[in-house]
């Protein structure tokens, strides 16, 4: 049997993990936690075979926790579960101690394939992850991956402003707003408007960042 730990800050995504990893006959969820700090203290009391590991979490973040929990406990197997596929939260993670990395929109039989791997002490990498690592890839500064107007958009997005808003402040079409948001969101490598926040609050300077 396979012992996991949880690890999210979003309540309900720990929930939809606990439930699709013990429908597995060979999974067991022996604890949940919702930041880094917590995940030290589970981990100590439930020795886990692996942790699944979010990045973005209050009080300490996953590349942190990842480090400190495998100082204590280096048989621990850690997989980073994340919306982030940059090079450099890939390159973080890594160097951290994880043994895999997979995006969020994994599918359910992918997420249950690493955990197992994992357990048997390969490395599961998402192949959008893997392509980001190849000798080659040219990592640009976290600013020079976006435009000037694809910067705007996003600080704006970032303020929480929806796309009609953001097109009246920057006096363009509700579509080119949609366009810049698609191409934001693949250029930085993130599902979501608020991976996306979180990496503008990171990387971005200037007005509208907050």
């Amino acid at each position: 049997m396979i012992r996991v730990l949880v690890v999210d800050d979003h309540r309900l995504v720990r929930a939809g993990l606990i439930t699709l990893l013990e429908a597995a006959e060979d999974v067991e969820v022996v604890g949940e936690a919702a930041d880094g700090r917590q995940a030290l203290d589970v981990a100590r009391a439930t020795r886990p075979d692996v942790t699944l590991m979010d990045l973005s979490m209050p009080v300490v973040d996953g590349v942190e926790a990842t480090r400190l929990l495998l100082q204590e406990k280096p048989e621990t197997r850690v997989v980073a579960l994340t919306s982030f596929s940059d090079r450099q939260r890939v390159n973080d993670m890594l160097a951290a101690g994880a043994i895999g990395y997979l995006l969020k929109d994994s599918r359910p039989d992918d997420l249950l394939a690493a955990v197992r791997a994992a357990a048997d002490g390969h490395a599961p990498l998402d192949p959008r992850v893997a392509g980001a690592l190849l000798p080659g890839q040219q990592q640009k500064p976290a600013a020079d991956l976006l435009s000037e107007r694809e910067k705007q958009v996003l600080r704006l997005a970032a303020q929480g402003l929806a796309n009609k808003q953001i097109a009246r402040r920057l006096g363009i079409s509700e579509s080119t707003v949609k366009v810049h948001i698609g191409s934001i969101f693949r250029r930085i490598g993130v599902r979501d408007r608020t991976s996306a926040a979180l990496w503008a609050r990171e990387n971005l300077t200037g007005p509208g960042t907050t």
